[in-house]
């Protein structure tokens, strides 16, 4: 009998599989979130699927699976069939953080999702009520450090990109503030805006209608530099802890099974669809920072994130069992 290579095998198993990549998609495409509507998420899920409905034969639709931190949606991604046609929104929290504070998550980011494409990182925002008496950043320093644990501040929920941040922040600058963890940051800013908690830290995406609105008030941006949406808004980095840059983010990952030809041919598709001017345009006015790349790109980040993430959840000794 012949002894067949491995590179002889993968090469059939591309031609084989290119004739389902030629047909993707044959039927609707759904982009699981696995947020409520209203977060970073959510917002550029319908972006991106508005672009490759205008692409694809079939629409793409977005579908809201919330619940457990995000576990909830990327159980259903994991179990969905390999074949392109359910997609998933990753995102820090639930590929990065969740498998650094949740011993029994069901799910693994490496061993159950093929990385298809980032799509944004997500500058994050330390908000506050507008009658919160503290102007700058150093004033709420200066208050957290007099009352350690009075100040109460909201998140999206416990462990997602906007919880760890913000202990990421308070460890930096040596303070101790009381988490108010939401099931979403709608509901949280909700909050924020009607006085109930009075800081929040949320992506720029979600905040920026309700800071033009004056029904909450900015203090800092997260990143390393400001964002070009709100220039006159400091960030951490140049006031109270130097170096500070944190940002969410999210891309698509599809069940591990799926086939290369396929991978490949979303991912492309991906990069098409958010580098067309308007798109992109608008995921910049929304507080967005388009970040399209090849899988293997986007593989490599999430093993980063995940290193760079368990380090704060140890240091902050955030656990969600």
């Amino acid at each position: 009998m012949p002894i067949i290579s491995r590179r002889a095998v993968l090469a059939s198993a591309a031609l084989l599989a290119a004739p389902a990549a030629l047909a993707f998609p044959d039927r609707p495409v759904r982009i699981i979130v696995p947020f409520p509507p209203g977060q970073a998420a959510d917002l550029f899920a319908r972006l991106l699927a508005d672009r490759l409905s205008a692409m694809w034969p079939h629409r793409v639709l977005v579908e809201n699976r919330a619940g457990g931190a995000g576990a909830v949606g990327l159980e259903a991604g994991k179990q969905a069939p390999p074949d392109g046609h359910v997609l998933t929104m990753g995102t820090s929290g639930t590929l990065a953080i969740n498998p650094n504070v949740i011993a029994h998550l069901p799910y693994d980011p490496i061993r159950d999702f093929v990385p298809i494409s980032n799509v944004f990182l997500a500058p994050l925002v330390l908000v506050v009520h507008p009658e919160f008496p503290a102007t700058s950043v150093h004033d709420l320093v200066a208050r957290a450090k007099a009352e350690p644990g009075a100040l109460h501040y909201a998140s999206a929920g416990p462990g997602t990109a906007q919880h760890l941040t913000a202990e990421l922040f308070a460890t930096r600058v040596g303070i101790r503030m009381t988490h108010v963890p939401y099931r979403g940051s709608a509901p949280a800013m909700t909050d924020v805006i009607a006085g109930v908690v009075p800081v929040m830290l949320d992506s720029v995406a979600a905040a920026l209608g309700h800071i033009r609105a004056g029904r909450v008030r900015p203090l800092a941006v997260t990143t390393a530099t400001r964002s070009p949406l709100l220039a006159d808004t400091p960030t951490i980095a140049e006031t109270v802890a130097l170096g500070f840059d944190a940002a969410g983010w999210s891309g698509i990952v599809a069940p591990k099974a799926t086939p290369e030809a396929i991978v490949a041919r979303i991912s492309a598709d991906i990069q098409a669809a958010l580098a067309h001017p308007e798109t992109r345009q608008r995921m910049i006015d929304m507080g967005g920072i388009p970040a399209a790349g090849p899988p293997e790109a986007f593989a490599a980040f999430i093993r980063d994130e995940i290193g760079k993430w368990g380090e704060v959840a140890r240091a902050a000794n955030v656990r969600l069992d």
